[in-house]
């Protein structure tokens, strides 16, 4: 082929993509509204999970955005409080940032998702675990994309069937979640023929534990099922260790066995057990993919509140383009029900709740590649989680 036929030949492409490539940059952007703790008790957990959150915009956006709609994402801090939450989720979805993300406690993720209709936006749980979120207070625009706390229940049930305590304690957050947990768990080992002789709540933002744990020593059960989070769990797990909790008692913990505790308190929290709602060692094709990159950009592996806060932006992601759209009612639409895959694996957002059906993971703090960190030791299919509960059935 003579040159001219061939600069005539490349400038007829060309012709032909400039309108695609700018019909494709026109394409109206996904609008990501962050909603999690950057100050307060919470804040740990929330630089993590927002790290995520923009790491998933970058990424999408990197392979030309979803479905060719760029994503934008705006932060803003909750403060750890619900009223802040749905103040700031409020200000983000008037501005038009209307697929909400990021919480941490339950009790804020409960308060943005009962005014999503209201504000025309869409709302996915990342972190949160209380059944209410897909239960009585379920919504057609609340999703939850981590597992709940009937679903960690579950688990754990299972795995204490194979355990050799009897005699348990409890140690929850005195707020909705912590309360959940604390019902869930003594009814479970109950079924069991097992007991719970004590339960303790802790306030949020409790910095002295001794009286609780004195409390704990003296019941002397076998094991305490702790429910902390944050800078409690932190302050919790150092006064556990000064006072030698942990050298009498077994303690087990539920979404407590995270790397921002460990790090914080060293080699206290080292053989503590678990659930473990996400770990850069699922092998699935997706999380291969995600760690390899996150290992570049970082230079580690992703934490726990890091890879689920990922999979809660794959969500969304997995709706827009299911709906082909970026309208949240639209997108909500096709997400029930939906199939799609994730990180950990193939995943299916049940109709009857929006709860995302994924594997669960049991483990325990240990050496991995010279450090500590929360490692699965179990993996748990997703048929074992619960039927979805009948107080959500009758609103979606």
């Amino acid at each position: 082929m003579n040159q001219p036929n061939q600069l005539r030949r490349a400038a007829l492409a060309l012709a032909i993509a400039l309108p695609l490539a700018a019909g494709a940059q026109t394409k109206e952007p996904l609008r990501i509204g962050a909603v999690s703790s950057q100050s307060g008790v919470f804040a740990q957990q929330g630089q993590e999970t927002l790290r995520a959150i923009q790491f998933a915009v970058d990424e999408a956006n990197a392979r030309g955005g979803v479905d060719g709609h760029p994503v934008t994402v705006q932060i803003a801090d909750d403060e750890g409080t619900p009223e802040a939450g749905r103040r700031v989720a409020e200000k983000l979805a008037r501005d038009g940032n209307r697929f909400l993300i990021g919480a941490i406690p339950s009790s804020i993720s409960l308060a943005i998702g009962q005014n999503l209709d209201r504000w025309d936006a869409m709302y996915v749980s990342v972190l949160s675990k209380s059944d209410k979120l897909t239960g009585d207070s379920c919504k057609p625009r609340l999703f939850r994309a981590n597992h709940s706390d009937a679903m960690d229940l579950a688990m754990m049930g299972e795995w204490l069937k194979t355990q050799k305590e009897q005699n348990f304690a409890v140690l929850a957050a005195d707020y909705v979640w912590g309360r959940d947990s604390a019902e869930f768990f003594g009814k479970t080992v109950k079924a069991q023929g097992k007991s719970v002789g004590l339960e303790l709540f802790a306030p949020v933002g409790t910095k002295d534990f001794s009286p609780y744990i004195a409390q704990l020593k003296a019941a002397k059960p076998q094991a305490v099922w702790v429910v902390l989070t944050g800078r409690d769990a932190i302050a919790f797990a150092k006064q556990a260790a000064e006072f030698g909790l942990g050298n009498s008692v077994r303690i087990i913990g539920h979404a407590y066995i995270f790397d921002y505790l460990i790090k914080a308190t060293g080699s206290t929290t080292e053989g503590v057990w678990g659930n473990i709602g996400y770990g850069p060692e699922i092998d699935t094709p997706m999380n291969r993919s995600f760690v390899a990159g996150w290992q570049k950009q970082f230079g580690r592996t992703p934490t726990e509140n890091e890879g689920q806060a990922y999979n809660g932006m794959q969500v969304i992601f997995a709706g827009v383009r299911k709906a082909d759209s970026v309208k949240p009612a639209e997108v909500a639409a096709a997400l029930h029900g939906a199939s799609f895959d994730t990180i950990y694996g193939p995943a299916v957002m049940r109709a009857e709740d929006n709860q995302l059906l994924i594997p669960n993971y049991v483990g325990r703090v240990k050496p991995v590649g010279g450090e500590l960190k929360p490692a699965i030791e179990q993996r748990f299919d997703r048929s074992i989680a619960p039927p979805a509960s009948d107080k959500c059935r009758q609103q979606l």
